[in-house]
C-alpha cells in the first residue's frame, strides 16, 4: 500500500470537499441518449447520469440527485474524466477506479488524474459503494439508449 503523506491527504481531502460543495455538470439534460439511475438505500444516496453519446463518445453529461459528500464528489469527478472521451475509454477508466477502491490495483498504477483523491476511500469498506454509485449508474446508461427522457435503468451497486 502507497503511504501517504499528511500534506496529501489534506489535498486529497480539500479536492473532494471542492467538488461536493461545487459539483461539476450538477443537473440534467433535455434531451439524452443514455441515462440511468444509481441508488444505494443503505445511506440514502440517489444518483441519475445522464449523457449524450455522438460517434462513440460522451459529449455531454449530467448528473443530479441526493448522496453523502463521498457520493456527490465522486460523480462530480467522473463527470469531468469522462466528458469528451471515448466511450471505450470511459469504461476502462471506470474498471481501473473500481479497481483501486477494491484493493485490486494500486493508485499509482492506474492512471487516474484527480480521482486519485478518493483512492482513500478503500480503508474505508462501508463507502466504497458511494464513490462508486454514480460510475455504476454511468456503465447502466452507457449499456442502454434512451428512446424517452423518463426511460432510466436501475443501477445498485
Amino acid at each position: 500500500m502507497s503511504s501517504e503523506t499528511a500534506t496529501e491527504l489534506d489535498l486529497y481531502q480539500d479536492v473532494v470537499m471542492d467538488h461536493k460543495r461545487a459539483p461539476r455538470h450538477f443537473g440534467t439534460l433535455a434531451a439524452p441518449t443514455h441515462q440511468a439511475r444509481g441508488q444505494n438505500p443503505q445511506c440514502g444516496d440517489d444518483l441519475r447520469v445522464a449523457l449524450v453519446v455522438d460517434d462513440g463518445r460522451v459529449s455531454d453529461i449530467r448528473f443530479h440527485g441526493q448522496g453523502c459528500a463521498i457520493c456527490i464528489a465522486s460523480a462530480s469527478m467522473m463527470s469531468e474524466a469522462v466528458l469528451g472521451q471515448e466511450v471505450a475509454l470511459a469504461q476502462a477508466l471506470q474498471g481501473r477506479f473500481r479497481a483501486v477502491l477494491t484493493g485490486q490495483m494500486e493508485a499509482e498504477e492506474a492512471h487516474l488524474g484527480k480521482l486519485i483523491s478518493l483512492a482513500g476511500v478503500r480503508r474505508y469498506p462501508g463507502r466504497i459503494k458511494c464513490a462508486l454509485l454514480g460510475w455504476h449508474a454511468l456503465m447502466h446508461a452507457l449499456g442502454s439508449e434512451t428512446d424517452h427522457a423518463d426511460n432510466a435503468t436501475e443501477a445498485r451497486p
